[in-house]
């Protein structure tokens, strides 16, 4: 069972979080994890060309 979202904290930036009970492990939101290692002032845009640019090398 999923319990609440909650927020964790990193060098005082927000990073969403869930917790899977069924799989017992958490997940991280991936737009907020590279806003805090890029430091990028727009990390969605960050992560989008980034996914495009893996999608192109896998073809």
């Amino acid at each position: 069972m999923l319990q609440p979202n909650a927020i964790k904290l990193f060098e005082a930036k927000k990073v969403r979080t869930i917790w899977d009970d069924k799989e017992d492990k958490w997940y991280f939101s991936i737009v907020d994890a590279l806003e805090v290692l890029t430091d990028r002032p727009n990390p969605r845009k960050y992560w989008s060309v980034l996914k495009t640019r893996l999608k192109k090398r896998r073809q």
